[in-house]
């Protein structure tokens, strides 16, 4: 069997430190990661218990909030608690603070746009997985499972878990509940009409299997050497209380029918889904919003977890989270984490609020929707908002413009490279370079893979056509008899003049690009209108095929996302978050061309490379080879249209607030402060 506990994606380091002993310690050394007392483990900032007592030669003692009972005692359904020895897994997770030692209590001030739009930031704070990344970002460490092996061909990931963990209600967790999340809910019909493809491979799903109580193995019908990645950048989660979900449904409970009468559920599906949301997304509204008198009648509120908080209330307005009583971690002094007691999540649409109450000082941490554009607004208020602004290297922030290929009265045009080639030429990069990103970072085309993190990708694909260059612009224009005919500025295609209106969200790029582009575009014969929508209505008429014009910002393309799921590399180039184009591409395929229309033969080629190259580990050999041709062809196409890459981004946090580092990277490819730790932040007044 293969341990990846020592197995590094090709962007990590190579080295592993050794435990050192400190030998006959009276008490356990206050260890931080500023000051280490020369106690290191397998994995950085981090313990296993065994390990952690065997190198400091003490035995950690636990202790808890003071506030824990009272915070326990919100949230519906949670009976009294024991001591927190008896919590704790008898295996906890070890957690290294970054400078010294919390201070219980507080809570933490933060914004979202709206229910499901630019909420991932706060979800990752709360977010736990199996596995996750390293603050440093150059390996994957342990989390809710304590270990993990590979068997030689990378069909079997076999995960250790940890022995006396608990839900939140207390409830045991083990390798069942696992089970249970992929086969009662992944692989139900009535939950998903059809099995998510992230969970298929070559037309067959996984198998999820129970060795026993703490061992739970995944098998894969081919190779899925970056199914581990998956889990350690991904909100899915694979996990969820049979104890509680499983109670509805028959083949777990003889008296489910009863139960779901009770509360008012016609089917199981009813019952899963209003806990659960039919969807691996935690971020839909929670039954205390959606039917909150239902909710105040059910056994718990919202569904038991095992992450660092748990929702107690749910509006149109915001969410509040209590830590949860039964969390996983302690720090190197046996405080049961987190420090902090609360998370107060505001829904402010409008991204001139957001910005005032981030220079007020009314937030104490924000990183995702802020934009390189505000920084001086951000830095020139820090002193009277008590804050700190963190200019953060980033990943996923190219933004990118894409032409509906499927488009009933346009799709001619917008099917020619060429119309695609001269909206790339037509946009003066190093102007928006200038002032949009005051000069930070590089122009670049957008690309299937992020840059820096692959090794496939090269100056023909990064520089391929973002020459400013309008002359150009127009002779392809011209070349393919988009003429001006009636001098009004405006080509026209077919006696129609070539204006479309562009729906955007604000949380998929900055403002002030859009206006940039619009003008450039104007300056060689195509109109824009442009009109702000809700992330929402973005999406819903992007995945309906509504929009002319599709722009978000290109995540999910780092060396661990495209281990995992590559599905930018094939259309439609995008997910339910960021819509792309050549859905009908995508129903011929899926529908083995029932359905649909027939794509090009770069097109068919693509997904002959994406199956292969998810076979294959990253970083070798084999993934170089085909992740180029995939990238050729790419550049051959142009289907996105990428302005600027490498970018940096800001982080805003409140003075009050401790324990924080800078991060290492600002992405959703690493799941925003997921790697980052925030449990063991924590705040004064």
């Amino acid at each position: 069997m293969r341990n990846t506990n020592r197995t590094r994606l090709p962007i990590m380091t190579a080295a592993l430190v050794a435990i050192s002993t400190v030998a006959n310690a009276a008490d356990c050394p206050a260890v931080t990661i500023e000051d280490d007392h020369g106690l290191t483990g397998e994995f950085p900032n981090q313990f296993e218990l065994v390990e952690f007592e065997s190198a400091a030669d003490c035995t950690l003692v636990f202790s808890e909030n003071p506030d824990i009972a009272s915070l326990n005692a919100r949230i519906q359904g949670n009976g009294e608690l024991a001591a927190v020895a008896s919590r704790l897994p008898s295996e906890p997770l070890i957690v290294a603070p970054q400078s010294q030692f919390g201070i219980y209590g507080g809570v933490l001030d933060v914004l979202s746009n709206a229910t499901e739009a630019g909420s991932s930031d706060v979800l990752s704070l709360r977010h736990v997985n199996l596995v996750r990344f390293s603050s440093d970002i150059q390996q994957i460490v342990p989390d809710v499972a304590k270990s993990w092996s590979w068997n030689d061909d990378y069909t079997q990931l076999t995960f250790e878990l940890r022995e006396g963990h608990r839900w939140s209600d207390g409830e045991p967790f083990n390798s069942d509940d696992v089970v249970f999340w992929f086969n009662d809910i992944v692989l139900n019909s009535d939950i998903y009409e059809s099995t998510p493809s992230t969970w298929v491979w070559d037309g067959s799903p996984a198998t999820v299997e129970a060795i026993d109580a703490t061992t739970v193995r995944i098998t894969t019908p081919q190779p899925a050497p970056g199914l581990l990645s998956r889990f350690a950048i991904s909100f899915i989660q694979p996990f969820q209380p049979k104890h509680f979900l499983g109670q509805f449904m028959d083949r777990h409970n003889a008296d489910a029918a009863a139960l779901r009468a009770e509360h008012g559920f016609e089917t199981e599906a009813d019952a899963i889904n209003f806990y659960y949301g039919g969807s691996d997304w935690k971020d839909v509204p929670s039954p205390l919003l959606k039917d909150p008198e239902r909710a105040a009648a059910m056994p718990h509120a919202v569904v038991p977890t095992l992450e660092t908080y748990i929702t107690i209330n749910d509006s149109t307005t915001g969410r509040r989270m209590v830590a949860n009583p039964y969390f996983h971690m302690v720090d190197t002094a046996g405080n049961q984490l987190p420090y902090i007691n609360e998370l107060n999540e505001e829904y402010v649409p409008e991204k001139e609020v957001r910005n005032l109450r981030v220079v007020n000082g009314e937030v104490d941490y924000k990183m995702q929707n802020l934009f390189l554009e505000d920084f001086p607004l951000y830095k020139g208020n820090e002193g009277n908002g008590d804050y700190s602004v963190h200019l953060t290297p980033s990943l996923g922030q190219t933004v990118y413009y894409a032409f509906n290929v499927d488009d009933p009265e346009f799709g001619d045009v917008f099917n020619d490279v060429r119309f695609r080639q001269a909206m790339s030429y037509a946009i003066d990069r190093d102007e928006v370079l200038d002032l949009v990103y005051l000069g930070q970072g590089e122009p670049i085309q957008a690309t299937p893979a992020e840059p820096g993190t692959v090794a496939f990708l090269d100056d023909s694909h990064t520089q391929n056509a973002i020459e400013f260059d309008p002359a150009k612009a127009n002779a392809l224009l011209d070349e393919m008899g988009l003429a001006d005919s009636d001098g009004d500025g405006v080509r026209e295609f077919n006696g129609t003049p070539l204006s479309f209106q562009m729906l955007f969200a604000n949380q998929g790029g900055p403002i002030k690009l859009h206006e940039l582009v619009r003008g450039y575009w104007a300056d060689v014969g195509v109109s824009l209108t442009q009109r702000e929508v809700s992330s929402d209505d973005y999406r819903s008429k992007g995945l309906a095929g509504e929009l002319t014009i599709t722009s978000w910002k290109h995540d999910k393309r780092s060396a661990p996302a495209i281990a995992q799921n590559p599905y930018r590399f094939v259309p439609p180039f995008g997910d339910r978050w960021s819509p792309g184009t050549g859905y009908d591409w995508a129903n011929w395929h899926q529908s083995g061309g029932a359905e649909g229309s027939e794509p090009p033969a770069d097109v068919k080629r693509l997904y002959e490379l994406t199956e292969q190259f998810q076979a294959v580990e990253i970083g070798s050999e084999a993934s170089n080879v085909l992740g180029k041709e995939i990238a050729d062809i790419h550049a051959r196409n142009l289907w996105q249209i990428g302005v600027v890459g490498n970018s940096i981004l800001p982080v805003v946090t409140k003075n009050t607030l401790h324990n924080f580092a800078p991060f290492a990277v600002a992405s959703y490819d690493y799941y925003w402060a997921l790697p980052f730790r925030s449990y063991q932040w924590f705040l004064t007044e």
